[in-house]
């Protein structure tokens, strides 16, 4: 599951939003749901990522989306 989890932040940080989405969205626990929220607010889409961050019970870090996403990374990893 990890090994998921890691391409689909490889491929966000490559640019590929849809590959990572299609990923994070046949997955069904917290870290999931923590990429699929750091996907949609990078994406700008703030709403959907708010949704994505409650159903993982969190909240949007107050951190940049590159932060963010070293921080995703570090716990994978």
């Amino acid at each position: 599951m990890n090994r998921k989890l890691i391409n689909a932040l490889e491929l966000a940080k490559d640019g590929k939003w849809d590959q990572a989405h299609k990923i994070v969205q046949e997955i069904e626990n917290s870290q999931a749901f923590r990429i699929h929220a750091y996907l949609h607010r990078k994406e700008g889409d703030i709403g959907n990522a708010n949704y994505w961050y409650r159903r993982a019970n969190s909240t949007m870090p107050d951190k940049t989306s590159e932060e963010e996403w070293q921080m995703l990374w570090q716990e994978l990893n």
